[in-house]
């Protein structure tokens, strides 16, 4: 069985999050207090007791998910885990996969991210940018309601997450316009998203701009483990080539049905969603329904698929 690795983004945090994992496998909290120190505050803390509304803002949603992650897949490895076959990560997930396969390093990438966090918090006015979710809409017809909301502000598709449901961009009365215009139009749902900036829309160039300085200086090494971009589904190359793309990843849309179409093209059989909660996971099994799926959201699944590869 080929086995891909996928990591979650914002959207998957909760207060309370990891809790049962680090009970069973120290490396997780150790992870955490790793992070604090690189950060400066209390990241551990801020997870176990929230408050909820400070988790969900950006500056601290990105390096809570990219440290949520790093320590799940460092608990895989301390049981043994093989490393997968190929990885990739949605939206903030991608710089957790850039980690696992030896790009950079954990506290690098955390550096990293917490600015890409703050420059994107900057670049839209507070209150003024939002992300909504559509559901049961195809995407002739997203595209026509963005068309139209867009007689009031930005508004934009920006996460193809799975068939019939796509996330949209921008700002908050567009996105607010939007909403009522998918319904009008058939949508099943159409929800405003705990994210506090229009995460992948055009409003974020200028923060990509300000976060290639940082990325510049960055050194980028070429993946010991393949990761597929979630911006087109294509495997990043060296070092230079990831620099580019995830410059151009934060104005981007993710089109995560190419990416998981791109890991089942590439050979995997299993794709295990590697961090809190099941988001892509039940993203995962609506993209390819003959995949085996699971998601490390607890102790019990993560032996579960250690024993599964140790059969």
């Amino acid at each position: 069985m080929t086995v891909a690795f996928v990591f979650p983004g914002q959207g998957s945090q909760a207060v309370g999050m990891q809790r049962a994992l680090a009970e069973c496998y120290p490396v997780i909290s150790e992870t955490y207090r790793e992070a604090s120190e690189t950060l400066s505050f209390d990241l551990w803390k801020l997870v176990r007791n929230g408050p909820a509304e400070t988790l969900d803002e950006t500056i601290y949603t990105q390096p809570a998910m990219l440290t949520a992650g790093v320590a799940t897949w460092r608990a895989w490895l301390a049981e043994g885990g093989e490393p997968p076959a190929m990885m990739a990560g949605h939206s903030l997930g991608e710089y957790t996969a850039l980690v696992g396969s030896d790009v950079l390093e954990f506290t690098e990438a955390l550096s990293v991210v917490n600015i890409r966090a703050k420059l994107m918090q900057d670049a839209v006015p507070e209150n003024e940018g939002a992300m909504a979710a559509v559901l049961g809409l195809d995407d002739e017809a997203i595209q026509r309601v963005c068309d139209s909301a867009s007689e009031i502000g930005v508004a934009e598709a920006v996460n193809f997450n799975s068939p019939g449901q796509v996330v949209v961009a921008g700002h908050r009365k567009a996105i607010e316009h939007l909403i009522a215009l998918a319904k009008d139009a058939g949508a099943r749902r159409a929800i405003m998203l705990a994210v506090s900036v229009p995460a992948h829309s055009s409003l974020m160039l200028a923060a990509a701009e300000k976060l290639s300085e940082t990325l510049d200086e960055t050194t980028f090494l070429s993946p010991r483990i393949p990761v597929i971009c979630a911006v087109d589904g294509i495997a990043y190359g060296d070092g230079d080539d990831i620099r580019e793309r995830i410059k151009r990843q934060v104005f981007s849309p993710v089109h995560w049905v190419a990416t998981i179409k791109g890991i089942v093209n590439r050979g995997a059989s299993s794709i295990i969603e590697c961090g809190p909660g099941k988001v892509l996971t039940g993203l995962n099994r609506r993209i390819e329904r003959n995949l085996h799926v699971a998601s490390f959201d607890s102790p019990d699944v993560l032996r579960e698929e250690l024993d599964g590869v140790a059969e």
